[in-house]
């Protein structure tokens, strides 16, 4: 099994958990690898040395964010991704610091699945394509006003939002920034996404959550400055007035572990803090 470890620059405790993990896994026949500048300070075989096709799981230190750079860093890879949370809520960095030894035991032993999650193209007037895990995010940028967004699903008009902008976000996304703007949870099996406005004008804008059978073209109308589009909070481009974004599934898919001792729900029961039981 290789194993391409990748610890937090800016977390403290990463550098030495990361030596921990490396002793843990070589000693149990796996390949560590990490990335050139790291690998020397953790006694991992250095990335580039190995054919990257080869890599079974990207294990990741850190939190969601995290796991969304390497995402994006390392799309063209096949590789599942493994999340240690060294973070705060950590829907898909699952594990905690406590429970690490245990749960690679788990994937050492094949005790896991691999959940394949959808992922969004968004592709600008320039045909530039742009890809999401959790979110597309339209937002008014430097205007100082709403702005005006219009959206077709297909060829059939659903509505003009005004607002600060709008979140369009997959499953896995919706409990990020969606779920802060009031949007709903979405399972992460479902292939849909949730259209949720930031901040509309008027409170009968709801979030609503669509299919993705159909492309979804999003207008900006405003003829404001140019309006920002960010793809993860990583990649950001432009719209210009009268400019369309189109919102389709993406043929990327983002593959995560899940570990039998780590199911969604449980996930989201502990995460959220929801206090019913089981009676």
């Amino acid at each position: 099994m290789i194993i391409a470890l990748f610890p937090h620059s800016q977390k403290k405790e990463s550098k030495h958990l990361a030596i921990g993990i490396r002793d843990y896994l070589t000693a149990r026949g796996a390949t560590v690898l990490a990335e050139d500048p790291i690998a020397e300070d953790i006694g991992a075989t250095p990335l580039s040395s190995v054919d990257p096709t080869k890599i079974d799981f990207l294990l990741s230190m850190g939190g969601d964010g995290t796991i969304l750079g390497l995402v994006h860093k390392y799309s063209h890879l096949d590789a599942a991704i493994i999340g240690i949370n060294l973070g705060h809520l950590g829907f898909m960095a699952d594990i905690p610091v406590s429970d690490i030894y245990p749960s690679l035991q788990d994937l050492l032993s094949g005790e896991y699945t691999i959940d394949e999650r959808l992922a969004i193209d968004g592709t600008l007037p320039s045909e530039e394509q742009t890809f999401a895990v959790n979110e597309l995010v339209i937002h008014r940028g430097k205007n100082p006003s709403l702005i005006e967004l219009s959206l077709h699903v297909g060829e059939t008009y659903l509505n003009t939002f005004v607002a600060d902008g709008i979140i369009i976000s997959t499953p896995n996304g919706s409990t990020a920034y969606s779920l802060a703007a009031g949007g709903p949870i979405l399972t992460p099996n479902l292939s849909a996404v949730v259209i949720t406005p930031i901040s509309p004008h008027t409170i009968s804008n709801r979030p609503i959550v669509l299919s993705l059978e159909e492309e979804i073209q999003i207008q900006y109308l405003s003829d404001f400055e140019p309006v920002e589009v960010r793809a993860d909070g990583i990649t950001q481009h432009e719209l210009h007035t009268g400019d369309v974004l189109q919102v389709s599934q993406s043929e990327k898919i983002f593959r995560l572990v899940n570990l039998t001792r780590h199911d969604y729900f449980s996930t989201l029961r502990t995460k959220l803090g929801w206090a019913g039981k089981l009676r």
